[in-house]
């Protein structure tokens, strides 16, 4: 693997250094797009947009609906559950984007620990939480590129009791369990394709869903409502241009996966075999986040530093999401096609 030095820096290995994930190679495939888009005279509401929903549907295996960002569909996704002056279940570990979206929609926010194991919401704190707060909705957040590995129980829970389930999918590109991908096992799943995500095109979102009406619903929402205005939606339209970068990173999206796998297997993988999160058999992270169970000087840091919990100022105990806080940190790994390494 190629490796950049200086003689105030030792060699670091190129899947250490910061880089956006786009491949150079797909340059001149988004210039041609893009002269699609001027050419075609519809930079917004016009077929590249079908087109990168067409291609995101294709991968992940549900309809798709493409956003301007992740906080749209998931206003869309609360907005369709009717949580105004409801609960919504959400977990602590978690970038404060996920409350603050509730409770912009209307609801009350009730916090949910984690386990340990996966940085995840905890299907028995979650399950003693919707019995004694009623939610309407709740947010199952896949953390680090993996999915929640109570993701099946705490499912089945909300289709048994009538909770609307949530997947906030910003960190799961690329995660499959038994080849199934995140964003299937709720009621509707968002992504965002915000610029440090595993494919971005700089800001944007996708919200993927098995209803139909979810995705009707989520299409009105994004455009003001129309034609009916029944919706009483704003402007999350995504523009044209943004989907031609899409189109191409979603189709480059399992070969960014495959490398980054690749690496960590090869690379980081033997450095820290006894202190990296395990993944369930079955299970491919996109590798959003390479996540340890230490405390390292050389990282990119925590996934979050401090739970939301503390931050808005909620007393209730979660002893787990407080300790994965002060105990794992975030290996550089970052897409890098010209490496020969993989």
């Amino acid at each position: 693997m190629t490796t950049v030095s200086s003689p105030k820096t030792a060699a670091v290995p190129d899947h250490a250094r910061f880089a956006i994930g786009f491949d150079p190679r797909d340059r001149a495939r988004v210039h041609a797009l893009i002269d699609e888009v001027i050419d075609s005279g519809h930079w917004s509401e016009g077929e590249m947009t079908r087109r990168f929903e067409a291609a995101w549907a294709a991968h992940n295996g549900l309809e798709a609906v493409a956003f301007a960002g992740w906080t749209g569909g998931t206003l869309a996704a609360l907005h369709f559950a009717g949580v105004r002056g409801e609960t919504v279940l959400c977990p602590s570990n978690t970038f404060m984007a996920t409350p603050l979206a509730a409770i912009n929609a209307g609801a009350e926010v009730q916090f949910v620990d984690c386990n340990r194991e996966d940085l995840c919401m905890s299907f028995a704190d979650f399950q003693a939480k919707a019995e004694k707060f009623k939610p309407r909705a709740a947010f199952l957040v896949h953390i680090g590129g993996h999915i929640a590995f109570e993701t099946q129980e705490i499912a089945a829970y909300c289709a048994e009791n009538g909770i609307f389930l949530i997947e906030d999918c910003a960190h799961a590109h690329g995660a499959e369990w038994n080849g199934r991908r995140a964003g299937t096992y709720g009621d509707a799943g968002i992504y965002s394709l915000y610029a440090t995500k595993t494919i971005t095109t700089g800001e944007g979102g996708v919200l993927v869903s098995d209803r139909p009406e979810v995705i009707e619903h989520a299409r009105a929402f994004r455009n003001y409502g129309k034609p009916s205005y029944e919706v009483h939606g704003l402007n999350f339209r995504m523009n044209e241009f943004t989907a031609a970068v899409g189109l191409v990173q979603i189709e480059r999206l399992p070969e960014i996966v495959a490398w980054k796998n690749a690496v960590a297997r090869d690379r980081l993988d033997p450095l820290y075999a006894a202190r990296r999160l395990e993944l369930p058999a079955g299970m491919v992270s996109g590798l959003y986040k390479y996540i340890v169970f230490d405390w390292l000087e050389r990282s990119t840091g925590r996934v979050y530093d401090e739970p939301c919990h503390r931050i808005m100022g909620h007393h209730v105990d979660l002893p787990n999401s407080d300790w994965i806080a002060r105990n794992h940190s975030c290996v550089p790994l970052y897409y890098r096609p010209e490496s020969q390494s993989a």
